[in-house]
């Protein structure tokens, strides 16, 4: 189907995208049960062939198919200001046969087909296909819905929707598409009236009320006349919310004779030429508008960019005097910057001079720290019993010692101090009581040469035992300076190596 041709008044109309657009209209009718009794006792004119021909499309009887019929398009003039003329509609009867049935115009959701359509005049009787196009008359389609499905749900559907049909809750809706229109015009009388859509008739258009008019101009109404029309396919649908798409049983007749085929026509005392002369009488006034329009432009354009250079030279000058202040404060700062960064660098190298003294001073007081710290540590080694020359040896040992670590070990060298004050006291009233024995065996000689050999086994035996006593200390303090560095081995030299 081709577009339909735009001409130039209906651009200068804005309309050029609304019937680009509007290229067919669709249509509702009720969906009605298909009557096959029709064929034999309803049509008894009906031809032999016409007759063959119905009974091999409908393919009556099958148990897996739901017959439906439903009234196509009706000729005349419809409530839409739609108008199907008789023989462009009956040039197009046979258009819809063969064409799919879809559900809610979901062209994947296909429930059926389009087997034959036919024409009935108003009264009902079918017209015969070799018959001449009557003035008046509908194109009624017939189609078949498919009721056996495998799916269960898919049967379960289509039942529901075989019994809304026969509820009449559904309608059928089918499209037309239609590639050009003329102009369908009643005068006040009631004259009917056929209008060639041109160049010099398109200013009619926007009256239309498909394109936004009123459907009347000058005491006239007009419709849209379609032309080069062909029915597609149909769709099943629920019961239309808009009631002006169920328009097919109140189409009004429009009959036009030859003489009332128009190519031009006047209205009024006015001819459509008039009309175009007046036109281009306007069109021509317009363009003299615009030129005087565009010349006062350009006069106002230099005014301006007159005025213009005047505002620009004083803001230019204004702006060079803003400048030249600017320049002097941004001088005047970059002095005092200037100053700045050498206070700045003064103070930062008498900062760095404090620094180091302040370093210094951290370090002789650190030093008077260690100082004190050793005297203190020597003192604690000679109460402990060292003497003072091994002291002054064996403190370097415990430099890496905390005070506390420290602490602890020359603790465990006092407990060993005492351990051997203790001995050498015993030794000592050991050794008192010797001599008491002594002084009372002097009363025999015998005894006393007994008690001054037994004397001097004692004497042996406690020089054995001081002897025995003083390898002890010196095994005690191999022992305790062996403890001492096994355990700074494992809790000093090992931390710090870590």
């Amino acid at each position: 189907m081709s577009e339909i041709n735009i001409y130039k008044q209906e651009m200068a109309d804005g309309l050029s995208e609304a019937i680009a657009a509007q290229n067919s209209i669709a249509y509702c009718s009720p969906a009605t049960i298909s009557k096959e009794e029709r064929v034999d006792s309803e049509l008894p004119n009906i031809s032999s062939p016409d007759i063959d021909k119905l009974l091999a499309n409908s393919n009556p009887d099958q148990i897996d198919l739901y017959y439906l019929e439903s009234v196509l398009v009706s000729t005349g003039w419809n409530k839409n200001d739609d108008v199907f003329q008789p023989g462009i509609t009956w040039a197009a009867r046979t258009t819809p046969e063969d064409k799919q049935f879809n559900f809610m115009h979901d062209e994947n959701d296909i429930i059926g087909h389009i087997t034959s359509s036919y024409v009935i005049d108003r009264n009902g009787n079918k017209v015969s296909a070799d018959a001449e196009c009557p003035e008046s008359f509908d194109i009624i389609t017939e189609a078949v819905l498919y009721n056996s499905w495998t799916g269960p749900e898919n049967r379960e559907r289509m039942q529901q929707i075989i019994a809304e049909i026969e509820d009449g809750k559904w309608f059928v809706s089918m499209e037309c598409l239609f590639a050009g229109f003329d102009y369908a015009l009643v005068d006040p009388k009631g004259e009917s009236k056929l209008l060639e859509r041109n160049e010099s008739s398109a200013f009619l258009t926007k009256h239309l009320r498909s394109y936004g008019g009123t459907g009347e101009y000058e005491g006239y109404k007009i419709g849209r006349a379609l032309r080069n029309i062909s029915f597609s396919g149909k769709g099943l649908v629920s019961k239309p919310a808009n009631p002006r798409s169920i328009i097919l049983n109140s189409s009004k007749a429009f009959l036009v004779d030859d003489e009332n085929k128009l190519t031009e026509f006047s209205i009024g005392d006015k001819e459509m030429s008039d009309n175009q002369n007046l036109l281009e009488k306007q069109v021509a006034d317009l363009q003299a508008e615009l030129k005087a329009a565009i010349a006062q432009n350009e006069a106002m354009k230099k005014d301006i960019e007159e005025a213009k250079d005047k505002e620009f030279a004083s803001t230019i000058q204004a702006f060079e005097g803003d400048i030249a202040d600017k320049a002097e404060a941004i001088t005047a700062l970059e002095e005092a910057s200037q100053a700045s960064q050498t206070k700045i660098a003064e103070l930062e190298e008498a900062l760095a001079q404090k620094d180091e003294e302040l370093a210094e001073a951290h370090k002789t007081l650190e030093d008077w720290k260690q100082k004190e710290r050793q005297q203190k540590r020597l003192a604690s080694l000679v109460d402990a019993g060292f003497d003072a020359e091994e002291a002054e040896e064996s403190l370097a040992l415990y430099d890496a010692l905390e005070d506390e670590a420290f602490d602890a070990i020359v603790a465990k060298w006092y407990d060993k101090k005492k351990k051997k004050e203790d001995e050498e006291k015993k030794d000592a009233e050991a050794e008192a009581e010797v001599e008491v024995e002594a002084e009372a065996s002097e009363t025999s000689e015998a005894d006393e040469s007994e008690e001054a050999e037994a004397t001097e086994e004692m004497f042996d035996e406690v020089e054995s035992s001081e002897a025995t006593l003083v390898e002890a200390e010196e095994d005690d303090l191999q022992d305790t300076r062996a403890s001492l560095a096994e355990w700074l081995s494992e809790n000093v030299l090992r931390t710090n190596t870590k």
